[in-house]
């Protein structure tokens, strides 16, 4: 039976579970298929069917996917766009019930998402939280899954819809580009769009640094309220411009956020999340004594102590901007060396490779490349694509293929006394990924084991 997506939404109710993935469907299930980069979700009709689909949405005709009598197929212009609003309408439109506030940039986005929660938490606001790292709600804490900032739609509603049944007023969701122009926030309507920069990076999916900045400038035209730019980047020109209509909040660092948080950019995302709540009504300056209880999230500027006699932090900085931020922060605190460990991303944007390498053998006094998800890509042709941006012939640095060893070399081999090693690409995450595999890891083992004279080793036989 053929239906139009319109009259389909008022009964969704009546099924019994929604997903896009055929693997996960069970009898009375919803089934959109949808096409991604990889695989063509309308080839896995057939299977979705034979698990008890009651439904299939997709983009082809029924014909011919050959939707066989009694099963309920719901042809759609786009499947990601019909994904969300299916979503949100199955878990009863539950951005509609919270204040929702987005958050989009390079660099920063956890950071500022998790300062926004604690200072709504703090002013007794009940509010749930997803990010990069985790999805809050309430005392419970979920996993939102591995290289993923914001979850497909059905996570996406689901974690909505579960603030909704535990009472919460706002909703803190951390978005990304991906996120954005792969329809996952389709039909979440927000009330705040916060962006805390725009430098290049994805420009291996957006191409070009332009379409980077649309996209990110889409996500903020849907605010229904206010957003919130910043005024110290270059892209601030260019949003206000185009945002005309909505209502602008304009932050920038100032001395009321100095030396409050490590790092001028972190300045600069507590003056974000500053902003979001003074907007929403809550006293800034009783917010501001509030921040001496607030812990910076795992992998961000993380300090690993160990007994050992120099600093150890891991950071997730995986962008040149990121880079540049973290290494100018410690360069000034550090009396020895900094040194400096970090890799580049197969499959993703290639200019940022030498890039990096340029900023480390500039601010560090010793580098060490290494992997960082090399995927399909050789780990050999990364490093040497890296080695190629370094600009001064004396810079020390070192490629270690193996990102286990490269972290032993660093803490066991090459750090004095008062010297500081950062090991940044990987932050909080909990995967490596080899070919189309995501193999466990954890920098912080990895210290823990180099501290202990071991090297954590991944087996990827």
């Amino acid at each position: 039976m053929l239906k139009k997506l319109d009259i389909f939404l008022g009964g969704v109710g009546r099924y019994k579970g929604l997903t896009d993935n055929s693997r996960k469907v069970k009898k009375g299930f919803i089934f959109v298929a949808v096409k991604g980069l990889h695989f063509d979700g309308h080839d896995f009709v057939d299977e979705a069917v034979e698990k008890g689909a009651a439904c299939v949405v997709g983009e082809r005709n029924d014909q011919d996917l050959n939707i066989k009598k009694g099963t309920t197929y719901v042809k759609v212009e786009d499947s990601r766009v019909a994904l969300g609003r299916i979503a949100s309408a199955f878990y009863g439109h539950p951005s509609g019930k919270l204040k929702v506030i987005g958050v989009t940039g390079t660099d920063g986005k956890t950071t500022t998402s998790h300062l926004i929660d604690h200072l709504l938490a703090q002013a007794g606001k009940k509010v749930g939280l997803i990010s990069t790292l985790l999805a809050k709600i309430g005392d419970r804490q979920y996993e939102t899954g591995l290289h993923v900032t914001s979850p497909d739609s059905v996570a996406l509603q689901k974690f909505l819809a579960e603030m909704v049944k535990e009472g919460c007023e706002y909703a803190v969701v951390e978005v990304t580009s991906h996120g954005i122009d792969q329809k996952r926030i389709e039909a979440t309507k927000f009330d705040v769009g916060v962006i805390t920069n725009i430098t290049p990076e994805h420009l291996d999916y957006h191409q070009t640094l332009e379409a980077y900045r649309k996209t990110k400038l889409s996500f903020l035209q849907t605010a229904k309220g206010f957003v919130v730019l910043n005024r110290d980047d270059a892209s601030f020109g260019y949003l206000k411009s185009k945002l005309k209509d909505k209502k602008i909040v304009v932050y920038e660092r100032s001395k009321e956020v100095a030396g409050i948080l490590p790092g001028a950019y972190n300045e600069s995302n507590l003056a974000a999340a500053l902003a979001v709540i003074e907007n929403l009504g809550i006293n800034k300056k009783e917010a501001l004594k509030t921040i001496h209880s607030f812990k910076l999230p795992a992998g961000r500027l993380q300090k690993v102590d160990l007994g050992q006699p120099f600093d150890i932090y891991i950071d997730f900085a995986h962008t040149p901007n990121a880079l540049e931020n973290v290494l100018s922060y410690l360069r000034e605190k550090t009396k020895g060396q900094l040194i400096a460990v970090f890799g580049c991303a197969g499959e993703r944007d290639t200019t940022k490779r030498p890039k990096m390498a340029e900023i480390s053998t500039r601010l560090a006094d010793f580098s060490v490349f290494t992997a960082e998800d090399p995927r399909s890509e050789e780990i050999e042709d990364i490093l040497v694509q890296m080695e190629r941006g370094v600009k001064n012939p004396q810079a020390k640095y070192v490629k270690i293929a193996e990102r286990g060893e490269a972290i032993f070399s660093a803490i066991s081999k090459i750090a004095q006394k008062g010297d500081t090693v950062v090991i940044c690409g990987k932050g909080h995450e909990k995967s490596m990924a080899y070919g189309e595999k995501e193999y466990p890891w954890s920098d912080y083992e990895a210290v823990e084991a180099a501290i202990k004279g071991k090297v954590k080793k991944i087996n990827r036989k």
